[in-house]
């Protein structure tokens, strides 16, 4: 069986996640492994997250994948969660939260992973599979971030590429950090541009990621009476700013009391690790 070690230096075994029995994919009689990652640093997400994305991917593959967590610090992930160090980048202590580190997945290497790659923020809800964003034909594929229609701009919640196919978009940032912070807000916008820029840049079909502030959150005061909209054909939503999933399924209430989330049954019934 395959090694890796997690982010403390323990050998741990590298498991093929997935129903063995199910739809595996297979090229020329050769499996192919899919390659599912997640990136956790700092203090914002708890372990718990991981645990939780992790489960929702289970319940929503049936080929077998690996399911990786890039972190600096891999306590209270459960033990059938591959741990992999977050990738070093040197960054400014003074800088803003942008999610730069994001960009250290693109590297010539990435562990030893290979071929295609998923990355999922931790803060999404899987509704559906995940096997159509492996299916679905193009080099590059991010959200079209709904608060950016008609710009270059994707949101980083959800995107696929192809491992090593695009070190140049790093190496540039490395070597030229201070113009792209200059030029773009985050990792997102920079990442948008510099995969345009290579002819390349395309967007999952627009029901298939929805926000939850923008297409689930109830308009003022509706909020107050109702609960978030599930929304209908979508496979993810995608929690940015407030509230968090964890959040919406308490309820929530934003500061100016302009934005009230109702507590959020089927985000509880889907925001969970078990199996169930």
């Amino acid at each position: 069986m395959n090694q890796s070690r997690d982010s403390h230096g323990a050998v741990v075994p590298i498991r093929p996640l997935g129903n063995p029995c199910g739809s595996d994919l297979c090229l020329n009689g050769v499996h192919i492994m899919e390659n599912i990652i997640c990136m956790k640093w700092g203090a914002k997400y708890g372990a718990n997250y991981v645990n939780i994305l992790a489960g929702m991917v289970r319940r929503n593959m049936t080929r077998p994948y690996r399911f990786v967590c890039f972190t600096d610090n891999g306590n209270g992930l459960n033990a059938d969660i591959e741990v992999q160090p977050l990738p070093e980048l040197e960054l400014p202590e003074e800088l803003p939260e942008r999610g730069w580190n994001k960009l250290t997945v693109l590297g010539e290497k990435l562990a030893d992973l290979e071929g295609r790659v998923l990355f999922l923020d931790l803060d999404v809800v899987i509704l559906d599979s995940l096997e159509p964003f492996f299916e679905l034909p193009g080099e590059f594929r991010i959200i079209d971030d709904w608060d950016f229609k008609g710009k270059i701009i994707g949101n980083s919640s959800v995107f696929r590429f192809e491992i090593g196919k695009h070190a140049d978009v790093l190496d540039h940032f490395l070597t030229h950090g201070e113009e792209v912070r200059a030029t773009h807000r985050n990792e997102q916008a920079y990442l948008s541009h510099a995969i345009h820029a290579k002819g390349i840049l395309e967007y999952w079909p627009e029901s298939w990621c929805r926000s939850f502030k923008r297409h689930c959150v109830r308009r003022f005061p509706l909020g107050y009476f109702f609960p978030p909209i599930k929304p209908a054909n979508a496979k993810i939503v995608i929690f940015h700013g407030n509230p968090c999933p964890d959040r919406a399924i308490k309820g929530f209430v934003g500061k100016c009391g302009y934005r009230a989330v109702r507590p959020t049954q089927w985000v509880a019934d889907t925001w969970r690790e078990s199996c169930d």
